[in-house]
């Protein structure tokens, strides 16, 4: 039996999109996986866990009108990449989102994203 708490399904995803902390700019990770209520970053940064971060997605045209989008999202899991030995893998859960930058949200993932 599996001890999956994720109420909707991950996606692969295959486009490189950074994520950055919107308090000072800095890279936070790279989008790895994502789904409605979350998503997985690749990141060469080690992060603490159970901390909410101000993130802010940069956007191109194919994707929205808009520029970006912010959010908050918390840090709920980081570990070591398996394959990778300095890279680190966070898993983070959105925590407030404006409808508008969530319907963006949700469109990346639908059209960017990959069933795992």
């Amino acid at each position: 039996m599996s001890n999956e708490r994720r109420a909707s399904n991950r996606r692969r995803f295959g486009y490189y999109m950074p994520v950055y902390d919107n308090r000072n700019g800095e890279t936070i990770g790279y989008l790895a996986n994502i789904s409605a209520q979350g998503f997985k970053l690749e990141s060469p940064k080690k992060i603490s866990t159970d901390i909410i971060y101000q993130m802010r997605m940069d956007l191109t045209p194919e994707i929205s009108k808009t520029k970006f989008i912010t959010f908050q999202a918390k840090s709920i899991w980081s570990q070591p990449d398996p394959i990778a030995p300095t890279e680190y893998l966070h898993g983070f859960q959105i925590i407030t989102i404006a409808p508008d930058a969530r319907a963006i949200f949700e469109s990346i993932a639908e059209k960017y994203g990959q069933p795992e």
